[in-house]
């Protein structure tokens, strides 16, 4: 897909933006490049998109008004992009150097290159029902290998009010601040992870096992994205990333799920999700190894299954209060 000029989009600042030269550090922005996508099948392209987002204050994702932004380090450099989605379109506009890469990859964030030809719904009820009111349901691909799997690093062993937050902070505090018109101040994330010293990541918030385990596979980012990008298949991508220390088979599962849209990807050892996948399936939970059972029906398409009991809200009522986690950083 080419970049082209396909009608008005946001090419000036929004509301409440500081743009002055002495409070905005930026150069001037060129004219955007812009482009318009029409899926070939009905697309739920919000849900695909915004599956990708970290937390509900991620500095690198966004929702304004009718305009979703998201921001990302490209081959060619950071991106911006502004997409307007309508049911059978998407307006988008993207700044900076890696422009024209994050246009002609918005096919696959939207969920082009999933298939779900051969995905067989009516095994079970739930699954048939949330199908029928799903059908434009469909898994996105980012194409950032080591950036999704920084950040599945960052959700290891911790609560997602942790995860995110820890998030955010490295981002905002050591990626490169956003081109373009963003609606607040977005950051790409950091260009150089290995670089980022331990009192940056204590500071976050982020356990040192996991800070060494992105900085020591920070090391290695070129040669993995080479091997990842280059095999085709989840098994191999699976025996890939989980032969790098401090990657199990959740973070793997996520990672292939975020950089590749991965249909069949189970992220087992998840505190949640055998207990959601089991109760929504048989009304009781489950461990792993019953939620590998109850899914093995659907094989080849599992990350559809699970996507679809999301989509259904089929989740066990809470029987106790939110966990509060205890914050170190300051002893």
């Amino acid at each position: 897909m080419t970049a082209a000029t396909t009608g008005r989009m946001p090419r000036h600042p929004a509301p409440g933006v500081r743009t002055a030269r002495g409070r905005d550090p930026r150069p001037p922005e060129r004219a955007p490049l812009e482009t318009e996508y029409r899926p070939s099948a009905p697309t739920d392209v919000l849900r695909a998109v915004r599956h990708q987002q970290h937390g509900a204050h991620d500095p690198t994702m966004t929702v304004s008004g009718d305009v979703l932004w998201r921001v990302t380090r490209t081959p060619l450099g950071v991106a911006t992009l502004a997409l307007r989605i309508g049911s059978t379109r998407v307006r988008a506009a993207a700044w900076g150097a890696g422009a024209a890469w994050a246009l002609d990859q918005l096919p696959r964030l939207c969920g082009a290159d999933d298939d779900p030809d051969g995905f067989d719904a009516s095994r079970h009820p739930l699954i048939a029902d949330a199908h029928h009111r799903h059908r434009a349901l469909r898994l996105g691909a980012t194409d950032r290998v080591f950036d999704d799997l920084a950040s599945a690093i960052f959700e290891q062993k911790v609560t997602g009010l942790q995860a995110f937050g820890a998030w955010r902070s490295i981002v905002t505090w050591r990626g490169e601040r956003a081109p373009g018109p963003t609606p607040r101040p977005m950051f790409a994330p950091p260009a150089d992870w290995h670089m980022i010293p331990s009192w940056v990541w204590h500071r976050a918030g982020l356990e040192p096992p996991q800070s060494r385990t992105v900085v020591a596979t920070a090391r290695r980012r070129a040669s993995l994205e080479r091997t990842l990008t280059a095999d085709a298949g989840g098994e191999e991508h699976e025996r890939v990333l989980t032969s790098l220390p401090g990657i199990g088979p959740w973070t793997s599962a996520e990672t292939r799920i975020r950089a590749f849209g991965d249909p069949d990807a189970v992220s087992v050892g998840d505190y949640h999700l055998c207990h959601t996948v089991g109760y929504a399936l048989t009304g009781h939970r489950t461990d792993d190894d019953g939620m590998l059972e109850l899914l093995e029906p659907w094989r080849g398409h599992r990350q559809r299954v699970i996507r679809l009991i999301y989509a259904a809200g089929a989740f066990e009522p809470r029987r106790g209060p939110r966990l509060h986690p205890e914050d170190h950083r300051d002893r």
